[in-house]
């Protein structure tokens, strides 16, 4: 069975209770306009935005990556400055929108009256909001401070803005609002990066919030751990791990999600697996699929049944795992286990991975819609923030296939930004954010940074020259 068949033998149950024009199909249907041609047409019918970049990437084969890192194991990387071989031609604040890839997932969550469908869609949200991390093994660049990032979709319904509010530790607050009102998402992420011999190790820590103002809900999470193995030697691969836990604030709701670590024999790789239940610990459904892939839910009677009738028939997988060894030192080989997930029969797809584009390698693995981040649209120098790490001459340069000059603008950037720190510092001055303003999360009582509104009224004048 194919995925496209295996798509639509799913039940698709999540009967909506009003009329929407965003549906599980629909979704399907619009990731393939998507890769038609490689366009999607704007809003006039006449702009569309790009499927490629400018330039492929370059190779990494003349680095010696070995000879950089030794000297920072153990270390965190946020406080070192990186070569920029290290890096993909985004800023992380761009990095943080591809949260909204599957943004139809809350729209749909938002036309439920029941709120364990809508776990079950808020649920789906979170695990594609980290589905584009697979295979993307190049850094972001670090925003410098004061930095800002926009997107406004008007055919996916949303807009939203991101700005660097604090340089060490790095801090990353954004905030994304439905175009009529239905939900707010927003958040601040301070990433910790670890370097541990031969992987990377991030936390992403800061809590995900988002908002249903017609339920007069708001769920909350932090996303897994991330680690990219074979810095050094071998090929590049990376796992998420770690338990997210969704709360639904206003009715007690929850769900679980355990993203599961590869192991020693690679069983468990991209796995995810979770419930939800009510206030009162009453399990209604089973969460599993791959982070990666898919996401599917089932009544947990019915996903209980399922694993004891596999374990019965596990026979001699055990014994295949164990001749099979652990790869050796040298390299942690990335297990060859098969990709696809396996459907239990009256299973509900809930979400579905949109296919990369062919190119997608020679492109840093970006995502069709990545691959749009970056890109100047006709009309927008003068529109968007000066501040806009579309205007980065640095990563400008790196996506034009400019290695030399992306490398001489990043320094010269990091330089200036250190300078005005040191300026700062000799009037002692604290560098005042614009858009965000530190406070605490009013569900969680976390530290967080809250949006303060005004950004959209295109008033910039003020604003620091960073680049």
């Amino acid at each position: 069975m194919n995925s496209e068949e295996e798509f639509y033998d799913a039940e698709t149950g999540l009967e909506s209770d009003d009329s929407c024009e965003v549906s599980f199909k629909d979704a399907c249907v619009y990731a393939s306009k998507q890769t038609v041609n490689g366009k999607v047409p704007s809003e006039n019918g006449v702009w569309e935005r790009r499927t490629t970049l400018p330039a492929p990437m370059f190779s990494r084969n003349d680095f010696s990556v070995w000879g950089f890192l030794k000297k920072c194991i153990g270390m965190e990387l946020s406080k070192i400055t990186m070569p920029i071989v290290f890096n993909e031609p985004l800023s992380f604040l761009q990095r943080i929108t591809e949260y909204m890839e599957h943004t139809y997932l809350i729209h749909k969550a938002c036309t439920h009256s029941d709120s364990i469908e809508r776990m079950q869609l808020v649920a789906a949200f979170a695990v594609s909001a980290v589905a584009s991390q697979w295979d993307r093994t190049g850094k972001p660049f670090n925003p410098l401070l004061g930095e800002t990032f926009e997107l406004t979709r008007e055919d996916e319904g949303y807009r939203m803005i991101s700005e660097q509010v604090s340089h060490h530790p790095p801090i990353s607050a954004f905030y994304a609002e439905s175009l009529n009102q239905d939900f707010s998402f927003h958040g601040s992420i301070y990433p910790k990066l670890k370097f541990w011999g031969k992987s990377v190790e991030a936390e992403p820590k800061g809590t995900m919030t988002l908002e249903l103002s017609k339920h007069r809900e708001a769920y909350t999470w932090t996303n897994p751990m991330c680690c990219v193995h074979n810095v050094i030697l071998g090929k590049l691969w990376i796992e998420q791990y770690g338990t997210v836990e969704i709360v639904n604030h206003s009715t007690g709701d929850k769900c679980v999600l355990n993203f599961k670590p590869c192991g020693m024999f690679g069983k468990e790789l991209h796995r995810v697996e979770g419930h939800i239940q009510d206030k009162s610990k009453k399990k209604h459904h089973v969460i599993y699929g791959k982070w990666t892939e898919c996401v599917y839910s089932i009544e947990p009677k019915v996903y209980e049944a399922n694993k004891k009738a596999e374990k019965k028939s596990g026979g001699d997988s055990k014994k295949h795992k164990q001749e099979q060894g652990t790869g050796g030192d040298d390299a942690d080989e990335m297990p060859d286990v098969q990709e696809t997930v396996t459907m239990i029969p009256g299973s509900t797809l809930l979400w579905r991975v949109a296919p990369r584009p062919p190119h997608s390698t020679q492109m840093y693995n970006f995502t069709n819609f990545a691959m749009t981040l970056n890109e100047l649209e006709p009309g927008m120098i003068g529109v968007v923030a000066p501040t806009d790490c579309r205007l980065r001459p640095d990563i400008r340069a790196m996506e034009n296939g400019d290695i030399d000059t992306a490398s001489r603008e990043k320094e010269r950037l990091e330089e200036k930004q250190r300078a005005a720190r040191r300026e700062r510092a000799k009037d002692e001055e604290e560098w005042p954010t614009r858009w965000f303003q530190q406070g605490n999360n009013p569900y969680t009582g976390a530290a967080d940074w809250i949006f303060k509104g005004g950004y959209f009224d295109r008033k910039y004048s003020d604003l620091p020259d960073i680049y």
